[in-house]
């Protein structure tokens, strides 16, 4: 769908690069109908957060609201990367949004009756966060089903900016609508949001999903977890995200307790800190890819990771908000810098049959520490200062951004992730039921002795390529008879599996590192593919055997 659409891109002398993806007409209106979404979502936060506020909760509440708005991918991030790889995206977005509808239009006719309760309020954050996490992946992995392959990154771009649109514009119009007309109101407004987005979607009726190769539920979501598991550089990225978000998460989760009780703001000044927070983020939006090409990536979180610690700081000391308000557009720019950088990162080096399941595992650390440090925030809130926890974190953020100089990221370029085919297996019969036997694999190389260092350092990119891609056990051996003669044994779970490594699995760069080893064997490789046999259950066995032997003995023997 992508090539056919690319011949809309309006190719016309003027027209910006960055901009080139919203002259695709699907993307364009996709692209405006999220960004009406995500402000109807920061409404939606500013509503609950302020309706906590107005009754004296404490600051541990007042932050549960983003724990709740988060928690749920922890549980529903991984299976909803496997909904969104394998089921039709549009789909999957569409009942998630009717599902919201209907849950935002109950916390609205409650709180308009004035019956909603600190649980009605968190529960329905609650089931809103679930349905999010399940809808998320599926929805940043529908952006490459609609541009043309060469604008992914400025769709992506697109996208950030969006979003920090809707971080903008939404606070602030939440804080005018409640200081106008009350929480409800901003609820109400937030279900009109979803009917956009909605609307959109009912109207995209020519929506081809690509072609997966189908596995079953189990198998997918271990493939997921085992490439993640296996892929060095996509967990130290993870990682650097975590570092970044669990203190960060200080800033969301206290802001409106520091606004009223510190600041003396109402709702509408609570409105236009975010936006401040906000309009950075915008402006970081366009700031970045000069930045990246400048600092590269580390630089860039670095940079990003000391300015938001500072940020902090300067919120809570601040004698003026001539100095407040410019420091919070600041932190908004560093925000977008840490967190834009690091998933245009990871959505670059994902090979496309992993993408949207590893995408689910950058949500699973987005939002499980969003939720971790939100709610770590609030306990020390609720024992110490809430503006010292504030300073404590920014100085966390800022250690962990300077950590970069000693630990760095891993570097991606010249990592090759498009898909090759490896031959080997599509020719190859097997018996009836081998779809689902479990596959022990065994090649044999001829390896000089004095080159066996050599070829076993190559293997081990081997092995890590053969656990990406789907094996579950590796090993080399040397034949104990015949010295030049080394054997590379790997299990994978089925023989279905295994044609998927050959046919759908396999990178350049794995392809190379495959390459490489094969290419140090002095005679052609012997390849044996052994499928296992279930034998009985020894145990139900044994236990028959037992039972039937009593059985004949002779009653009063």
């Amino acid at each position: 769908m992508a090539e056919q659409q690319g011949s809309a891109v309006d190719t016309r002398p003027g027209w910006t690069a960055r901009f080139a993806p919203l002259a695709v007409p699907i993307f364009r209106l996709v692209w405006l109908a999220s960004i009406v979404s995500n402000i109807g979502s920061w409404m939606q936060t500013v509503g609950a957060q302020w309706l906590l506020v107005q009754d004296d909760s404490s600051p541990l509440l007042v932050a549960l609201v983003q724990t709740a708005s988060a928690a749920p991918v922890l549980l529903f991030a991984i299976p909803a990367g496997v909904i969104g790889e394998f089921l039709n995206r549009r789909r999957v977005l569409l009942w998630s949004q009717t599902v919201q509808l209907a849950v935002v239009l109950g916390l609205t006719y409650l709180t308009a009756v004035g019956q909603t309760t600190t649980t009605i309020l968190l529960a329905s954050t609650f089931v809103l966060g679930t349905v999010s996490a399940i809808q998320l992946p599926a929805f940043q992995a529908l952006v490459p089903d609609i541009v043309p392959p060469k604008l992914l990154i400025d769709a992506a771009s697109l996208s950030s900016i969006g979003v920090n649109i809707a971080r903008a514009v939404g606070p602030a119009i939440a804080g005018l609508v409640v200081a106008q007309f009350g929480v409800a109101a901003v609820f109400l407004l937030n279900a009109l949001s979803f009917l956009v987005f909605l609307g959109v979607l009912l109207f995209w009726k020519t929506y081809s999903p690509p072609v997966a190769r189908p596995e079953p539920f189990v198998d997918a979501t271990r493939a997921g977890i085992r490439y993640i598991r296996h892929s060095r550089i996509v967990r130290r990225i993870l990682l650097r995200l975590a570092v970044f978000l669990i203190p960060a998460n200080a800033l969301w989760a206290l802001l409106p307790t520091i606004a009223k009780n510190s600041l003396g703001f109402s709702a509408s000044g609570y409105g236009l800190l975010l936006a401040a927070l906000g309009a950075g983020s915008i402006v970081g939006a366009f700031v970045l890819p000069w930045a990246r090409r400048v600092a590269a990536v580390n630089g860039v979180v670095l940079t990003s990771s000391v300015v938001f610690g500072a940020g902090l700081v300067v919120l809570v000391t601040s004698p003026t908000l001539w100095i407040t308000f410019p420091a919070l557009v600041a932190t908004g720019l560093a925000w977008i810098g840490v967190i834009a950088t690091i998933n245009g990162t990871v959505q670059a080096f994902l090979p496309v049959w992993v993408r949207t399941r590893g995408l689910s595992f950058y949500q699973l650390v987005l939002f499980g520490c969003t939720a971790a440090g939100s709610a770590g925030a609030g306990v020390l809130a609720s024992v110490w200062d809430p503006g010292l926890v504030v300073i404590g974190a920014g100085i966390l953020c800022g250690l962990g951004g300077l950590s970069l100089l000693v630990w760095p990221m891993l570097a991606t370029s010249g990592i090759g992730r498009g898909i090759v085919e490896v031959p080997g297996v599509e020719d190859r019969p097997r018996p009836d039921g081998a779809d689902d036997a479990p596959v022990l694999v065994v090649i044999r190389y001829r390896i000089p002795v004095e080159r066996r260092q050599e070829f076993l350092d190559t293997m081990t990119g081997v092995q890590q390529t053969r656990l990406r891609t789907g094996a579950r056990g590796w090993q080399v051996y040397v034949d104990a008879d015949d010295p030049g003669s080394v054997i590379e044994a790997y299990s994978v779970g089925s023989w279905r599996e295994h044609v998927s490594q050959h046919e759908g699995r396999t990178t350049d760069f794995d392809a190379q590192q495959i390459a490489r080893a094969r290419a140090m064997s002095t005679q052609e490789l012997e390849v044996t593919h052994l499928l296992a046999i279930p034998l009985p259950h020894h145990r139900g066995v044994e236990k028959r055997r037992t039972r039937d032997k009593r059985r004949s003995i002779p009653h009063g023997t």
